[in-house]
């Protein structure tokens, strides 16, 4: 079952897509439902996403293909897409949408360190960011080095609490330490893998480890 948001989202670009054969820009459905940030349209789009409501097109950022209504959508349905305000044509559309998601502090790529939660958040482009709930962590220290993860860049993390054996993971010691780094199970232990040779693997038990989300991509600013 849809909430009020999703159910006038999906109804808004589906009209949209029936008019003009385009999908509404991020700012475009921001102003449509009278939200206040991207990142709530990106929420609500994951949402209808897992229900099998909606599909992005690969390789295209602003995409998405209606694959199905709700079943009571009938003439309420239809009086709900006419209650959707359309922004002015005039407005500019962005090259790239672009969402705010949070960034809680930096994760150590070596010995763990206390993991910070702040109030900051990162902008990022939505193409980057795939279905589900998302943060940010800026990466301190070269324990990551040889999958590509360096000191300074910002982890794109898909929140889970799950993770499958070699999945680069945000994972939660003692419940006072994160660390970015290869999970694996062996036996009854967890074992955390770093990407360089200098670093040795940590082994814990499992009741010491919580994953708190595995690795959807990175961010790098150059200077």
């Amino acid at each position: 079952m849809l909430t009020a948001k999703q159910h006038e989202l999906l109804l808004f670009i589906h009209r949209r897509l029936e008019d003009s054969g385009i999908s509404p820009s991020f700012e475009e459905m921001k102003e449509a439902l009278d939200l206040k940030s991207k990142s709530g349209v990106h929420r609500l789009i994951s949402a209808l996403e897992e229900r099998g409501f909606i599909k992005r097109l690969a390789n295209r950022a602003r995409a998405l293909e209606v694959v199905k209504l709700p079943e009571n959508m009938g003439a309420k349905g239809a009086e709900a897409v006419a209650k959707v305000t359309t922004p002015p044509a005039s407005q500019p559309e962005p090259a790239n949408d672009v969402i705010e998601i949070p960034l809680h502090g930096r994760i150590a790529a070596g010995v763990p360190i206390e993991a910070l939660e702040d109030s900051q958040t990162l902008p990022v482009p939505a193409a980057l960011l795939g279905s589900g709930e998302h943060y940010a962590l800026e990466v301190s220290g070269d324990s990551m080095v040889d999958a590509g993860i360096f000191d300074g860049d910002f982890a794109l993390v898909k929140k889970a609490d799950t993770a499958r054996d070699g999945d680069i993971v945000v994972a939660l010691v003692n419940d006072e330490e994160a660390t970015l780094k290869y999970l694996y199970h062996d036996g009854g232990k967890i074992r955390l893998d770093p990407a360089n040779a200098a670093y040795d693997p940590q082994v814990y038990d499992d009741r010491q480890v919580k994953v708190q989300g595995k690795l959807a991509g990175l961010l790098r600013r150059y200077h």
